[in-house]
Parts: structure tokens; C-alpha cells; sequence
């Protein structure tokens, strides 16, 4: 049996650090939105509980990859005999704050959990996804999300129809190297949801993007060559940048305007996951 899964893209609308916990992990909040520009996953069934993944990916070794520690986690926590050799087409830049690895860990969770028919709630997933990454949750709960903690304290938050413009800065940002930095502020003033509705744009931002924008000064270039058609920011801890748009036509027409030198594409606001209907 095979399955072949899409694993979206997110974009962080704003990011503001508003706190440390004492054991060093940042007290974040951010607003989740997933988009069109995907990974896809392509699942074999094996009987034989072997794990592996079929296809060469630069810079990640196989026993790394968030994709076969899920699978293993997910035999460890129900005894799963079954195996699983997994293809990972990579459309999501890597380290570039779109969340393309966490999403294809979720992917993966949600996928076997349909292939080896375990049978685990999504409340269950989202908590063995959590030991893999902050992010992992969010792709698991499947809906664009207002999100809280270290990021996984989600509550769903529908966001309207939009296209983005998102760029790829060719710079690799170490997560770590930015929320250790002197420099980064850690006391923005915390928001309620229901306020998120009222609150003006501009005061919205991505907290990490004066830290990285000073370290690497092409994600500064990006963003502001993406100002001149729109307000710009920075997702995740760097180093891709976006911009909103209501169109696909105007999207379209400010990336035929990219400099040769630049890279991105255009990319739909998703509803909610792909794969949210698998699972209740």
C-alpha cells in the first residue's frame, strides 16, 4: 500500500517574543497561517518494521531526518511492527523559518497513523509531534492558528482569503544563534486573540527580524526591495520574508518585477492543512 501526502509551508503573520522561562525556552506569541507552496511525501508499506527514506537529501542525514525520527516515535509509542520507506520531494527551503521540516514530520505522523492504522487522536499526535519540534503541532491541529508557549498552545484563528509574495533569501539562519542574541528583545507586551482583530497592522511584527536582518544583511536587502510593493516581514526565525497581497494577479505582478539575483514564489493562503479531515 502507498500514500502520497502534501506538506504545506507556514508563514508567521507576526512573532513576538514576550518572555524567557526559567529552563531557557522563549515564551513566544505568533499567529500560524499555512500556504500553498508544499513538500509531498511519498509512504511505501513495508511488513518487515524497517525505516528508511529512499532519496538523497543535501545536508540532512537519514537517521536525522524529522520524518524517520517520527516514524520511529510512532513505533515506540504503539509497539507498530509495520515499516515504512518514505520519498521526500524538498519544495520548502530548508532553515528559512517556513517550517518545511516540522511539516513534514507532521505529514508523516498524520500519514502512518492512517497507513498502520494505529488509530491515535490528534490531540495524541500533537503531543508525540511536540517532543520532535515546537512547530510540529501546529501542522498536526491542521488549522491556521493563534499560538502561544513555545508555539504549541493553539487555538484555531480563520484568516480571511490572501495571496503571498515569498521570497528566499540565500542565507541559512541557526534558530539558536538568534533567540541567545544580546541584541534580541524578550518583553513585547502580551495580546489576547479577540484583540488581534482590532489591532493595527504596523504594530504586528516578527520580533527576530532586527536581530537577523543586522547579522544577514540579505534578508535586509529582501526586505527592502518586497517593501516597495507592500508591508514586508520576515516568518519564523529567518531567513524567508513575504508580503500579502488580495490577488493572485497582483502577487503575480510584483514577482515578475524579482531582480535576476532573487528568488520566490507566489503562494495561496490555505483554508486549513491539506490532510485536516484525516484525523478527528
Amino acid at each position: 500500500m502507498k500514500l502520497s501526502c502534501p506538506a504545506p509551508a507556514k508563514l508567521n503573520i507576526f512573532l513576538h517574543v514576550i518572555g524567557r522561562r526559567s529552563d531557557g525556552y522563549h515564551q513566544l506569541q505568533t499567529l500560524f497561517r499555512f500556504i500553498s507552496l508544499q513538500d509531498t511525501l511519498h509512504f511505501s508499506l513495508r511488513g518487515d518494521g524497517a525505516v528508511g527514506r529512499t532519496n538523497h537529501i543535501q545536508g540532512v542525514a537519514e537517521q536525522q531526518d524529522l520524518c524517520v525520527r517520527a516514524a520511529h516515535l510512532l513505533q515506540s509509542e504503539t509497539g507498530c511492527r509495520l515499516g515504512v520507506d518514505i520519498t521526500l520531494e524538498k519544495h520548502i527551503p530548508m532553515g528559512g523559518g517556513l517550517g518545511g521540516g516540522s511539516s513534514d514530520a507532521a505529514t508523516t505522523l498524520i500519514a502512518l497513523n492512517r497507513l498502520w492504522e494505529l488509530g491515535l487522536s490528534r490531540k495524541r499526535l500533537m503531543q508525540l509531534g511536540l517532543s520532535l519540534g515546537a512547530d510540529v503541532p501546529v501542522f498536526v491541529f491542521g488549522e491556521n492558528a493563534f499560538a502561544e508557549g513555545v508555539g504549541e498552545q493553539l487555538k484555531a484563528y480563520p484568516l480571511p482569503e490572501a495571496w503571498y509574495v515569498v521570497l528566499f533569501p540565500s542565507v541559512h539562519v541557526p534558530t539558536a544563534q538568534v533567540f541567545s542574541h544580546p541584541e534580541l528583545t524578550r518583553d513585547t507586551v502580551s495580546i489576547t486573540m479577540r484583540a488581534l482583530e482590532s489591532r493595527q497592522k504596523q504594530q504586528l511584527r516578527n520580533d527576530l527580524q532586527s536581530v537577523v536582518c543586522r547579522l544577514y544583511p540579505e534578508v535586509a536587502n529582501y526586505l527592502a526591495w518586497l517593501n516597495n510593493f507592500g508591508e514586508a516581514k520576515m516568518t519564523g526565525s529567518g531567513a524567508c520574508v513575504f508580503a500579502e497581497f488580495a490577488s493572485q494577479s497582483q502577487a503575480e505582478v510584483v514577482l515578475q518585477q524579482l531582480p535576476q539575483e532573487m528568488r520566490g514564489v507566489v503562494a495561496q493562503g490555505l483554508v486549513k492543512h491539506p490532510l485536516h479531515d484525516w484525523m478527528l
